[in-house]
């Protein structure tokens, strides 16, 4: 898990992480009745919008160091954009979480 953590990028890896805990502290505050569900969708929109945005930056730095490098591997090629699909799912789940909980919080 951690090697997840440091392949898909430090910053926005701990960027979507704080996204997560705000999620889950917007969830609590949302239980004990202080808290909006517009806050826990809000919250898990920024998370999967970060983890789009390293995504499209990850993608650009490996453009651009293919195109200073000229030939590259396939394998290599599918190894990058693997990689870069990290933090996209890492939000996702983030987003995946904040909307379940509002389906069930409105369904209760």
């Amino acid at each position: 898990m951690i090697d997840l953590f440091k392949a898909g990028g430090p910053l926005f890896m701990t960027l979507i992480s704080i996204c997560l805990v705000g999620i889950f502290v917007f969830i609590l505050l949302h239980v004990s009745g202080k808290g909006s569900l517009n806050l826990v969708k809000e919250c898990g929109l920024l998370v999967l919008a970060v983890g789009i945005l390293g995504q499209l930056l990850g993608l650009f730095r490996a453009f651009e160091a293919i195109q200073a490098m000229g030939q590259v591997s396939t394998a290599m090629l599918v190894g990058g954009l693997k990689v870069s699909m990290i933090s996209t799912l890492y939000g996702f789940i983030g987003f995946l979480i904040s909307r379940l909980y509002i389906r069930i919080a409105r369904f209760i």
